[in-house]
Formats: C-alpha cells, sequence, structure tokens
C-alpha cells in the first residue's frame, strides 16, 4: 500500500467541486501526497517546535536532524515503525548521478510525505530522526547531506505553507457566494506560493517537486474559468476545454487527462449500449476501439462475473422472499436465509449483499 499524499497548494478547487460537471473529471487524478502531512505537519508544530528551531532547519548548512531529539535511535529509518506504515511498502526514491551527487526528483518529494504522514502518530523529532537515518542508510556522501538539507526545508515549507493554505481559503469562503470560485484569489494564492518556494528551493528543486503539481493546477483553473463563462453555451464549453487538453504539453498530466476522457465514455457509452440491449461482442469491440484490447477483454470478464453474481443474487432474493412470506419463526427464517448465503456466496460476496440490495431497489423505483 503507498501512502501518496500531497498536492497542498489548491484546496479550494476542492471546496467547490460540486459545483461543475468537470471537476469530477478533475478530482479523479489530482494529485494528493502532501496535503495529510503539511496540515498534520502544522498542527504540530505550534506543540513541539519553536521558531528558531524551524529557521535552524530551513538553513540549508544544518544538513543534520540528530537521533538525539529521539528516544529512539535508528539505524535504517525503518525500526518500529507506526502503525499506518507498517505493512506498506516505501514511496518514492533516492536518485544520485555517476558522481554521487543528489538528483532531486519528485520521488524524493513522495518519500518526504511517506514518512510525514505518520505525524500524529509519532513526534516530529522522531520522524525527523528517522528520515535522516533512512536517508544516510540508503546514500552514499555527498548526496546523503543533500538530501537530508532538503528534507529540512521541505519540512519547513509545509509549515510556512499552511499559513498561505488558510488565509486564501478564508478569503475564498468570503468570495464564494455566487456558487462560482474567484479565480483572482486562486492566482493570488498561486503568486504567494511562488515566491514561498523560491525561498527555499532552487529552480531546479521546484521543477522536480512541483512541476506535475503545476501543471495539474493549470488545467484544473482553465477548465473552472471556462466553465463559468455564461457567455459560452455547454457545447462551445465542450470545445473549449478540449481545445485547451489538445494544446497541452504531452506529458504524464494531459496523459492521464485524455485517459480518463476515455474512461468516462466508456462508461457512458456502455451504459447507453446495454441499455439498448447490446450483445457482448458489441460491447467488446466499442471497448476495443477506446481502450484497447486487453482491457475490452478483461471488461468482457467482469461483465460474466457480474452477470453470474446477479443470478445468483436473484435466486437468493427469490428464496428469502419465499421464506419471509410463509410467516415462519423469525429466528428460523434468518437462520435459514444465512444457510442460502453461505451456498451461494463467498465471503467478500456476502459482505456486499446488504448494499447490493439497496442499489437494486434504488434502481427499481428512480423513473427512467
Amino acid at each position: 500500500m503507498s501512502n501518496n499524499r500531497r498536492f497542498p497548494i489548491f484546496p479550494i478547487i476542492i471546496i467547490v467541486v460540486i459545483i461543475a460537471l468537470t471537476i469530477a473529471i478533475i478530482l479523479w487524478f489530482k494529485p494528493n501526497d502532501s496535503s495529510v502531512a503539511s496540515s498534520e505537519l502544522a498542527s504540530t508544530a505550534t506543540d513541539n517546535q519553536d521558531n528558531n528551531s524551524a529557521l535552524d532547519m530551513a538553513n540549508p548548512n544544518n544538513t543534520a536532524t540528530s537521533t538525539s531529539q529521539s528516544n529512539k535511535p535508528f539505524v535504517t529509518g525503518l525500526e518500529n515503525l507506526p502503525r499506518s506504515l507498517q505493512g506498506t511498502s516505501i514511496d518514492g526514491e533516492i536518485i544520485i548521478d555517476e558522481n554521487k551527487q543528489l538528483v532531486v526528483t519528485e520521488g524524493l518529494r513522495r518519500l518526504f510525505d511517506y514518512f510525514l504522514s505518520a505525524l500524529g502518530e509519532e513526534e516530529e523529532s522522531v520522524i525527523y530522526a528517522r528520515v535522516e537515518s533512512y536517508i544516510r542508510n540508503h546514500t552514499p556522501e555527498p548526496a546523503a547531506s543533500q538530501a537530508v538539507a532538503i528534507f529540512n526545508q521541505y519540512v519547513v515549507y509545509l509549515k510556512a505553507l499552511q499559513g498561505i493554505e488558510k488565509r486564501y481559503g478564508n478569503l475564498q469562503l468570503q468570495a464564494t457566494k455566487s456558487g462560482e470560485l474567484d479565480l483572482n484569489v486562486v492566482a493570488q494564492q498561486k503568486q504567494d506560493v511562488t515566491r514561498l518556494r523560491q525561498q527555499y528551493f532552487s529552480k531546479e528543486t521546484i521543477t522536480a517537486f512541483f512541476g506535475a503539481e503545476d501543471d495539474y493546477n493549470e488545467y484544473s483553473t482553465e477548465m473552472i474559468r471556462i466553465n463559468q463563462n455564461d457567455q459560452l453555451s455547454a457545447a462551445q464549453k465542450e470545445a473549449a476545454q478540449q481545445d485547451y487538453i489538445s494544446r497541452m504539453p504531452d506529458n504524464a498530466t494531459k496523459a492521464n487527462i485524455t485517459q480518463q476522457a476515455n474512461l468516462n465514455e466508456l462508461i457512458d457509452r456502455t451504459e447507453q449500449m446495454k441499455a439498448k440491449g447490446a450483445t457482448a461482442e458489441e460491447l467488446y469491440k466499442m471497448r476495443r476501439d477506446l481502450v484497447g484490447a486487453p482491457a475490452a477483454a478483461r471488461l468482457a470478464l467482469v461483465d460474466q462475473e457480474d452477470a453470474n453474481f446477479d443470478q445468483r443474487f436473484n435466486q437468493y432474493q427469490a428464496q428469502k422472499q419465499r421464506l419471509l412470506s410463509q410467516g415462519a419463526d423469525p429466528a428460523q427464517a434468518q437462520t435459514q436465509i444465512s444457510q442460502i448465503e453461505q451456498q451461494l456466496f463467498n465471503e467478500e460476496e456476502r459482505k456486499r449483499l446488504s448494499g447490493y440490495a439497496a442499489l437494486q431497489q434504488q434502481k427499481s423505483t428512480t423513473p427512467d
């Protein structure tokens, strides 16, 4: 299990996700691996660390966080992991070049966020010692000290970032009275965040840590801007959004957005075709054209499994209703119903029964 938590830069966009249909697509890919880390970091900073120690940590020359801060000395940094990290795979990476110099990547930031996600379970000093021990145990010099220095800067950046998020969050709540996001406030927040990053990181680190995040922010902001344009019809908004996506650079953000668009179309077309009684072969051809043959084959298998489950569920419901209508002793009837569940469904499927029954009931009472 990975612990990707980030994307603290535009939490206000999340506040208004229900405003526009486009935001449902946006949220699918929104990075989120440091928002929890930064919020917990800020909440514990007041109790555990004063301003002077924070400034010391921001100093690039202070490249080590002493394990004497903690009563738990570490060697690898992985000893006695907190409960939330136990059994998980370490997320992130430490890359060095042929001269043992640190190559800063987004994966380094994910590594920091992985350990920082345990704030609240462990004290700050313990986590800092753990991170430094992990870095030094897995990384040669000078890359190790370079990584520790950037971690120290990252910690203070996250604490300072909380102040910006809180200030602009309040402004946005005050400004958003018409049901729309104030993009001027968003732009001001972006400027302040940019200046804050420049205080703590080099240009190379900013690009590596936040480049993908910034690409996504630009995309999501433009989608909202288009959606809030009352001068455009729904068709014109759709065309403008597609035009913007087509002009985006070919990167991971664009690939994810395109993939999600295909997925949405796949879901819509599948529902429409099934409602019209499409055959399995017709569904396969449509899916193959949209997402490729391997995915189409997997979806066909899912259809078969769903159909099998539906058949067994209908059988279960019929037998259950028959027992309940016979007026038998309730305890005896429930025993027999439980036996039917055991016969027709495995353990995981039995957990779905109540929710699936409610869903089927909702479908039956919802007009077309």
